[in-house]
């Protein structure tokens, strides 16, 4: 199924419309008098109704409908919008988007929704904020372009629902019919001018012409009585409100659509598959890799001329692979956005109130990373609301407020993004987690853990300090998947808390998974890129240096013991060592550590390339890139091959 299919575009369009319509009812739950928000609710409601019986989806049609017409009742002011009838329609908004991706369900879902909905609509009062709208005198113009009626567009529908909204005179303008023997019966030469006295909102009238943006010119104009003054002749004169001091000519075409920005938007922006995407993405970086050839050829030739055009596309191709970077990035507003309804029905389930922030909503980050950041990000706020967060009692005996607070933040640093998730809550029991992993086997009694080393025991599979196992966590899946996805996206995770006050979940990634800069190192006869976002500095290990450190792994720099890896050695590399060696000076969290190599050959654009399943076991590397000369040259995965290194210096100070 392609997107050209007119079932897949609705359901497409239809997503979008449900998340506006969830972001709509989570906000009218915080301000249920704010009319802008309720009109927003009613015309995403409207929208799916009439999309939905455009495109043959009848029952969701008929299910929006009902929604629909609550909502109205709200908007008009003969109910309120309680938390009750928030929740059911958001309920119902579940339904929409099963119904939506063609799920069917019995029939007897809908109707218990449904039931829900007039329950909730019973129970509520009516509105004391939202008073009925004054009448008001409107001028609508609006003409259709010539194809309209081929496609589809019935003007007489849109006159009929212009007469239900108020007293309505309508007056056709003929000016553009053409002579008898040049007509087409099926084109459209008409266009109208709608005198429209209501006590709808302009909101109502464009609602009208909703399914017709791109068909249609439309101009709305209020016209209101004139205040009486005894120096004007004519004191019951009306004035009309408009952009222009005159009224359009009716020889005139009107003027295009306005009143409503998305006609604009849908010209601003394409959709694409992500497929495609991901396609040009791969040509993007094999041009990179055919590029770097063409630098190695031109190393070996005097060829003025060569030169020149190798530097030439050098540079396009760096340009073409930053623009294809920045088509990729996408806010993570987009992100965060869903988790707004997770602590709806969290503070529902667990009865706690949670106040939900978030900061940094306009960090931008790879589309396929921002996809899979979806998981592990569900665990840690569940984790927050169900584990961090007390009940009320508790937090007033702790002295905090009622209200407890899981905190969202995302902050870019570098070639890395940094999310965190934080709450405000009982923070983590050392003692309680200590004993749980004694219990599991996982450390010795007399093992010395630093508080870091316990905080990393959270992510254990299985493990779970929870008493009893809930609807929502205490099974002890959720911290091992963020672990494992995170790992899978080359980041690190960082954990901080402080029992009574809280915790806080930092996960680093990086900003995209398929190009990266990296440093080309050499160890042996082997070639390695080191991730650059990771490297602070380069210096020489001089031969004084080496001999003085075989006892230890530590290099003073600057009045700073700084622990080093011998790749060499971790590599198992038969050869003789350089005479002049380098150390690679990288960063992980908030530790760092150099790295032994042979030789800096200089900086290289990195296309990422994946291992094969049996090399995917080897956590040391990340992946790995294809050189200018055809060779492959893996890309070191930093956090791990400190964790390797120390694992290896653990065992020879045990052999020792």
């Amino acid at each position: 199924m392609t997107i050209t299919d007119p079932a897949q575009v609705f359901r497409v369009e239809a997503q979008e419309l449900l998340d506006q319509l969830e972001q709509g009812l989570l906000d009218l739950e915080r301000c249920p008098t704010n009319a802008d928000i309720i009109a927003q609710v009613f015309r995403a409601l409207h929208t799916l109704k009439g999309s939905g019986a455009m495109f043959g989806f009848d029952a969701l049609a008929a299910f929006a409908h009902h929604c629909e017409s609550a909502f109205d009742r709200v908007r008009k002011g003969e109910v309120q919008a309680t938390p009750e009838l928030v929740a059911a329609v958001l309920a119902a908004q579940d339904h929409i988007r099963a119904l939506a991706q063609g799920d069917d369900r019995a029939t007897s879902d809908g109707e218990s929704l449904i039931a829900a909905i007039d329950k909730a609509m019973h129970c509520a009062g009516p509105s004391t904020a939202a008073a009925p709208e004054p009448e008001s005198t409107w001028l609508i113009r609006f003409s259709l372009t010539r194809d309209a009626l081929v496609n589809g567009t019935r003007p007489l529908a849109l006159l009929d629902e212009l007469r239900a909204l108020g007293d309505c005179t309508v007056t056709p303008l003929t000016n553009e019919i053409p002579p008898l023997e040049d007509l087409n019966p099926t084109d459209c030469y008409l266009s109208w001018n709608v005198t429209l006295t209501t006590r709808q909102s302009r909101n109502a009238i464009e609602d009208v012409f909703i399914f017709v943006g791109d068909d249609a010119s439309l101009s709305i104009e209020a016209v209101i009585p004139a205040q009486e003054d005894a120096g004007e002749a004519d004191s019951t004169a009306d004035i009309l409100l408009s952009d222009t001091a005159l009224p359009m000519p009716a020889n005139d075409k009107p003027a295009p659509m306005v009143s409503d920005h998305r006609a604009a938007a849908a010209g601003e922006t394409v959709r694409v598959p992500a497929e495609r995407l991901d396609d040009l993405m791969n040509r993007v970086g094999e041009l990179v890799i055919a590029q770097s050839r063409l630098k190695q050829v031109c190393a070996s030739h005097s060829d003025v001329n060569l030169h020149s055009v190798s530097e030439e596309i050098e540079r396009l191709a760096a340009e073409l692979r930053d623009t294809m970077m920045s088509v990729r990035m996408v806010p993570i507003s987009q992100l965060f956005g869903r988790f707004r309804r997770l602590i709806h029905d969290l503070a529902r389930d667990t009865g706690k109130t949670i106040e939900f922030q978030t900061f940094g909503e306009t960090t931008e980050l790879d589309k396929t990373v921002i996809e899979r950041l979806a998981d592990p990000l569900i665990h840690l706020i569940r984790n927050a609301a169900d584990h961090g967060l007390e009940g009320p009692d508790e937090r007033r005996q702790a002295g905090k407020p009622d209200s407890g607070r899981v905190c969202l933040s995302a902050r870019q640093a570098g070639a890395e993004v940094i999310i965190s998730v934080s709450d405000d809550g009982r923070g983590v029991d050392y003692a309680r987690v200590r004993a749980k992993a004694e219990q599991n086997g996982l450390i010795a009694k007399d093992a010395v853990l630093s508080d870091n080393d316990v905080l990393q025991l959270l992510f254990h599979a299985g493990f779970s300090t929870a008493q009893k196992v809930t609807s929502i966590s205490g099974r002890g899946v959720g911290m091992d998947v963020v672990k494992r996805t995170i790992e899978g996206l080359r980041g690190t995770i960082d954990i901080k808390s402080k029992q009574g006050q809280g915790s806080e979940v930092a996960l680093r990634i990086p900003l995209t998974l398929a190009i990266i800069d990296g440093l080309l190192v050499r160890v042996g006869q082997g070639r390695y890129v080191i991730p650059l976002s990771s490297v602070e500095e380069c210096v020489e290990l001089t031969t004084e240096q080496d001999q003085r450190s075989r006892g230890h792994t530590f290099l003073t720099l600057r009045e700073q013991l700084v622990p080093f890896i011998r790749l060499r050695s971790l590599f198992a590399t038969n050869s003789a060592p350089d005479r002049y060696q380098k150390v690679v000076v990288v960063s992980t969290g908030n530790e760092r550590v150099g790295l032994v190599v042979d030789q800096i050959l200089g900086d290289h654009q990195t296309v990422i390339k994946p291992l094969s399943r049996f090399h995917a076991a080897i956590e040391t590397f990340s992946g790995a890139t294809i050189l200018g000369d055809g060779g492959v040259a893996l890309i070191l995965d930093v956090p791990h091959l400190v964790a390797a290194g120390q694992q290896q210096e653990d065992r020879l100070r045990a052999a020792g």
